[in-house]
This record gives structure tokens, sequence and C-alpha cells, in this order.
């Protein structure tokens, strides 16, 4: 999960700055979480405390207000209506790392990245992008290859992965539907040499560069199973006590991710 929430920090600066570049400097002035930290921390939270989606979402987006919203979402959490919204952006897929990384059987958590994406993001199109980060995730938790994962993302959820990074970068803008982003995040972890590698490529792509690290960034962190230390301390001082405390019981309950 750190993997995805550190793709989000490092990406919050180029999304206001966009490079096409993968030799930019990291943890520049500006540099924070989003609401992609905040809502990946909230799925944690329900996952370890039995907690009801819809009523934990709504609760952090009130207790971190700041946190870049996208304006759909952000209605809903401060309205009245507990309906989702037929959203088809990639919000259900930024934070649905958690679900991947805790649950061992494929079929439930087939189940659960649904159950996590409805509440809000219920169009079929954010329902798929939600459950092909979380396979792409769980597969490279159980050890299975790039060609392995490529061709059943291709397979089950129908995206098209054979563009390479040269081929979509010059074109690529900002983009941030499930469709326009969730094949690009796992482009870029399927052409990744590392962690780092994986985080400085999906941010070169341009666009909406935190959504797409932090999707690309939680499957990296599944399959090299390695995060720079330097990462994980740059990140962690952007982090505030609460969202560490979740982060933390996460992941002595569930992850086996070596940081060093």
């Amino acid at each position: 999960m750190f993997g995805a929430i550190a793709g989000d920090v490092i990406g919050s600066y180029f999304e206001g700055f966009p490079t096409k570049r993968t030799d930019f400097t990291m943890f520049q002035a500006g540099t924070r979480f989003t609401d992609d930290t905040v809502l990946t921390v909230a799925v944690a939270d329900c996952i370890l405390n039995g907690l009801d989606y819809a009523k934990t979402f709504r609760e952090y987006a009130r207790r971190y207000p700041n946190a870049g919203y996208g304006r759909m979402f952000r209605r809903w959490a401060n309205s009245e209506s507990p309906d989702p919204y037929n959203s088809f952006g990639n919000g259900s897929a930024m934070r649905v790392s958690p679900v991947a990384f805790a649950i061992d059987n494929y079929d439930c958590m087939m189940k659960e990245a649904k159950r996590s994406s409805i509440v809000t993001h219920n169009h079929p199109e954010g329902v798929k992008g939600a459950r092909a980060i979380a396979s792409a995730i769980y597969w490279a938790r159980m050890d299975q290859g790039k060609p392995f994962i490529k061709e059943q993302v291709q397979a089950r959820f129908g995206y098209d992965l054979s563009p390479t990074l040269d081929q979509i970068r010059p074109d690529y803008d900002f983009d941030e539907t499930c469709p326009g982003s969730v094949p690009q995040a796992i482009i870029a972890f399927l052409e990744s040499d590392d962690y780092e590698d994986c985080i400085r490529k999906a941010i070169s792509l341009g666009g909406d560069s935190d959504t797409i690290a932090c999707m690309a960034g939680g499957i990296a962190e599944a399959y090299y199973r390695f995060i720079p230390e330097y990462i994980v301390q740059n990140v962690k001082k952007l982090l505030d006590p609460d969202l560490l405390r979740v982060i933390n019981q996460f992941h002595q309950r569930f992850m086996l991710t070596k940081e060093k």
C-alpha cells in the first residue's frame, strides 16, 4: 500500500508542473499527499476495522478537506445523499491497493474491490478500473511475471497494453478517467526496472501524474517488494500522524514489503 501512497506524493508536484522526462528531481517544494493518499488510507482503515466505505470516505474527506478531491466526489462527500454518482473516474482505482494487499483469495478480492468502488464509482468502467489495478497488484503479490499480468489484464478487462510509453508520451494529456489512465499506469509498471523507475516512468507521461504514479506504484511495490529508504522517509515526513498510524497498522497486519 505504501508504494501507492509514495507514488501519489511524488507525483503531486507534477500535476501542476507536468514533465515528459524521467530525470526530474523528486520531493520539490510543494510536494504533498493528495486525495489519493487520503482515500487509500480510508480503504485500509475500512479493511482493518470493518468500517463502512461510504461513511468512512466522507469522514476522511471532511478531516482532510483540502486534499484535492474531484468536483463530483467533493459534492458527494458534502451531501446528505449516500447514493453513488455513476463515475468512471480513476478515483476508484487510485484507492484500491489495500484491498489487493489484504485479501489472498482472488474472487474475494475482486468482490471487495467492487465494494470499495461502487459507493461512489458505480459506472462499469469505474468498477473495471479498480478491479484491473487490484488484479495487477494481486498477481504481482503472487509472484506472477509481467507477461502473465499483461496477458490477464488484457484478457479479463479489455485494456490494450500494447502501446509503449514512448508511443503514448508525446500526445498524452490530462485524463482522470479509468479508461484514460489505468492502462497507462499498468504499462508504466510493465516497462519499469524497479520501484523508483516505475514512478519516474509513470510521472513522465504528464497528465494526472499523482494518480498514475499512485496506481503504478501499488503494482510496483507488490512486484519488486522493495522501496528505497530515502523515498520511504521523505514520504513519511509529509504524512500526518493519523495517516501514518493507519498505514503502520495495515503494514503490520498484511504487508511483506522490504523497505530498505
